[in-house]
């Protein structure tokens, strides 16, 4: 087993007006202030005042069924480096796409943002989804999904190196003798490989956290190898504790065949939590906000994240045989396993699946009292499926408020919190070291090699 904090960890994870596919028609919503950077401040201030290690912002570099659903969202990292100066410890952390990025852009700007938060910031490293996100940056088609975990482990090592290109200890700021930095601790980082070509060195210092926290957020096998070689954080979607466990052993057995410690991954599965004072207020607010979701939706989704026409089957039918959706599908393939692992188990129809996953995203839907919840989460961190929980609130801002105010006081009652922070960088946060300049050793493909694939 690993070694690890004895208390868990907590991310905020920002979405929309809420995590629930209608949780922007909600009447306690905020989805008029969607745009608006006070109502990220103070869902941000709130998260902080809780003492949750980060808030977590997601990408998505498409809108669509912008006549139905919540679409469109502001640009993470213009979003967070605001958001530093409303805040003071809580980590910053943030989904920017290998896919349709350069590494040099993307290692300034979270080297950037990591200086003006003084070592809050974190890069959740995704690959993309859908053509639409390729038809947006003039191409053709999006890459396949083992094509794409290729690129994405050459475009980190391309962005590691360029934060190492400036040694820790460069600036000299030497006035008198007019030395700004020592030329010999500044060096290019001739990084080339099959992918990506970055020359450097980057002009942004080495970040304060050595490199921001790194954070990855596929199951699926090749997205499990890549958190082995350079995640530090995994975001996952588990629906029961077996489960969990069974991913927590899986993911954690991995990391030492890459050369790393036990213990420098830390697991973080979605919550998304609906509350009430009693079990029966809990599932009175879940239903009516399950009766805000238009049928239509539900068949829309399913047959588009499935690649299936389901629009001649009835709601109240399980779902037909479909061949291999896990195999068609090019985006999220292991969200796509447990969704159908969930409906053949659970015999749920397409009406009850499709509201269950549109609840809660796919991740782990909670429905109950403060007490109850944090039973559960006690339970998960004990029992080895997590290291804590990302939160994702089902109407925001209500529902962070009501996290921060009724749950994270019990957890702090039992011991499993922290009451105040103890460090000031994310990484202190979680737990992880500061890695030393070349902690992910390079792997790019000589050059030779690079110019036959380009072949």
């Amino acid at each position: 087993m690993t070694t690890r904090h004895d208390q868990l960890h907590l991310g905020a994870f920002i979405y929309y007006a809420g995590h629930h596919h209608a949780g922007w028609r909600h009447p306690a919503s905020a989805a008029e202030r969607m745009f608006d950077i006070g109502l990220y401040r103070e869902l941000a201030r709130t998260a902080e005042r809780g003492k949750f290690d980060m808030i977590f912002f997601a990408d998505l570099l498409y809108a669509t069924n912008v006549d139905r659903a919540a679409a469109g969202m502001l640009e993470p990292l213009t979003l967070l480096a605001a958001l530093s100066a409303a805040t003071e410890r809580i980590g910053l952390t943030a989904t920017v796409s290998t896919t349709y990025n350069e590494p040099f852009n993307v290692a300034r700007k979270f080297a950037t943002l990591d200086h003006i938060s003084g070592g809050r910031a974190g890069w959740n490293i995704v690959t993309s989804q859908l053509d639409i996100e390729a038809h947006n940056y003039g191409r053709e088609a999006h890459p396949e999904h083992g094509l794409r975990y290729e690129m994405a482990r050459e475009f980190v090592e391309a962005v590691t190196r360029l934060w190492d290109s400036w040694a820790d200890d460069a600036l000299v700021l030497d006035r008198g003798q007019g030395r700004f930095a020592d030329a010999s601790k500044v060096q290019p980082a001739d990084y080339e490989g099959r992918w990506y070509k970055t020359k450097g060195p980057l002009n942004v210092p080495r970040p304060p956290q050595g490199y921001p926290v790194l954070i990855q957020a596929g199951s699926s096998e090749p997205g499990m190898d890549f958190a082995a070689m350079t995640g530090e954080v995994v975001f996952t979607a588990q629906q029961s504790l077996e489960a969990a466990q069974s991913f927590y052993r899986r993911l954690q057995d991995r990391p030492a065949a890459a050369g790393r410690q036990p213990g420098s991954l830390k697991i973080m599965p979605g919550l998304s939590p609906v509350l009430g004072s009693t079990e029966a207020e809990a599932r009175r607010a879940y239903a009516d906000l399950q009766e805000l979701i238009p049928h239509e939706d539900i068949r829309a989704f399913l047959s588009a994240f499935l690649h299936v026409d389901l629009s001649g089957c009835s709601l109240e039918e399980e779902l037909p045989d479909i061949p291999d959706p896990v195999q068609a599908s090019n985006g999220m393939k292991s969200r796509v396993q447990l969704i159908m692992e969930m409906a053949r188990r659970e015999r749920l129809s397409m009406l009850e699946l499709g509201r269950r996953v549109l609840g809660a995203r796919g991740h782990l839907q909670f429905v109950g009292t403060p007490e109850q919840l944090a039973d559960l989460m006690e339970q998960w961190f004990q029992g080895y499926g997590c290291d804590g929980f990302n939160i994702m609130p089902p109407v925001l801002p209500g529902g962070l408020d009501e996290f921060v105010d009724q749950v994270v006081p019990i957890l702090q009652q039992r011991g499993l919190f922290r009451r105040e922070y103890s460090g000031a960088t994310l990484r202190e946060h979680l737990g992880l070291t500061r890695p030393e300049p070349g902690y992910f050793p390079a792997r790019a493909v000589p050059p030779q090699a690079a110019l036959a694939d380009r072949g």
